[in-house]
């Protein structure tokens, strides 16, 4: 509770301790700067500055004499007088201006006015234009491959492959039976790429000379249009039979079809090992090189169905879907993946046969930032 006294007590010791000790810590005093002088009188001083005042200069500076002038010099020449310029003679007066006529009294003569207008010129006859008889230098046709020797189109039904065959004709049954061999040929390939640059213009070079106006002919009184009736043909019995026949068809294939349901894939479904090896196979065929930057932003969705030994199906690669580009990407996109299919397929894909009902109808959805198998 002494608080108070304690700090008081403390800072009496310590102001009494600093007055008693303060000064053995205090730094030594600098030394003194002493300078001697002498002390002398003003006769002394006087003496001294007349000793250091520079010697006076002379200031008068002789001027040497005149020359002298000869007095027998001849006089300078008078100033020859100026001849006598001719007067300009006096410029003639211009002639008076000639009087302006009187034209109060002319009038201009009145315009002739027609009420008929002006009948214009018959426009030139057209000249027909003759093709040059020289044709243009024929231009590659675009593929999707380029190989030493081009190759044509083969047909939609002809599996792709390395080598060509031709289609093994099937003879009698004999005791053994003998795998059908199928067609096959190469893929369409040209010598060259053929760019957008050297793709023919669509544009025609010239244009036909656009037809004068024609002239204005007074409006002719409106006929009235003849009605006519024209009777109904009356639609062929045949015809008729035929067309119930093909509509009762139709509905008895469209109920049968939705009367049986769709088999479901049964089997182990696909692992994920599984799928990416079948990604990464169609993957090293998908060629983008060619494809635009458009149809690069394109995603597409293709279905292909396979046979039990990994082989596309002829004519069963088609797009379920399409995002992200116009029409024309589309197409190229579409055209990309299913080379990829066909390409990575005519070897056939190493799928398990145990799982063909999982892997028989595949969807594939070729994105170019992410290839996915479904």
């Amino acid at each position: 509770m002494n608080t108070g006294q304690y700090i008081s007590g403390a800072g009496h010791i310590g102001l009494i301790g600093w007055l008693l000790l303060g000064g053995a810590f205090a730094p030594a005093p600098e030394p003194f700067e002493v300078t001697e002088v002498s002390v002398i009188s003003t006769e002394e001083f006087e003496t001294m500055l007349a000793a250091e005042r520079p010697p006076e200069t002379a200031t008068d500076v002789s001027v040497p004499p005149a020359p002298e002038v000869p007095q027998d010099q001849p006089a300078p020449p008078a100033p020859q007088a100026e001849p006598d310029r001719p007067q300009p003679e006096a410029a003639e007066a211009p002639p008076p201006p000639d009087p302006r006529p009187d034209v109060s009294q002319l009038a201009p003569p009145p315009a002739e006015v027609t009420d008929q207008p002006p009948v214009l010129a018959p426009p030139p006859p057209e000249t027909a234009v003759l093709a040059p008889a020289v044709s243009d230098r024929p231009r590659p046709r675009p593929a999707p491959r380029v190989a030493p020797q081009p190759v044509a189109a083969p047909e939609p039904d002809v599996k792709v492959d390395e080598v060509k065959r031709e289609e093994a004709v099937t003879e009698a049954p004999a005791e053994t039976p003998r795998e059908e061999q199928q067609a096959t040929a190469p893929e369409e390939a040209t010598t060259e790429i053929v760019t957008e640059a050297t793709e023919e213009p669509a544009a025609p070079a010239t244009s036909i000379r656009p037809k004068t106006r024609p002239a204005r002919s007074e409006p002719a009184a409106e006929a009235k249009p003849e009605t006519k009736t024209t009777a109904k043909p009356k639609p062929d019995a045949d015809t008729t039979t035929r067309r119930d026949a093909v509509k009762d068809a139709l509905a008895e294939a469209l109920a049968g079809a939705a009367s049986e349901p769709a088999a479901a894939p049964s089997g182990p479904p696909l692992t994920s090992g599984e799928k990416d090896a079948l990604r990464v196979a169609v993957q090293n065929c998908w060629n983008v090189g060619s494809l635009s930057s458009d149809a690069l932003r394109t995603t597409v969705v293709v279905a292909v169905s396979l046979s039990e030994d990994g082989h596309p199906v002829g004519g069963s690669v088609r797009m379920v879907s399409a995002s992200g580009g116009t029409t024309e990407a589309t197409r190229q996109a579409f055209e990309a993946a299913r080379r990829a299919i066909i390409r990575c397929g005519a070897s056939g894909f190493s799928l398990p046969k145990d799982k063909y009902t999982q892997w028989r109808d595949i969807e594939m959805t070729f994105n170019p930032e992410k290839m996915r198998i479904k």
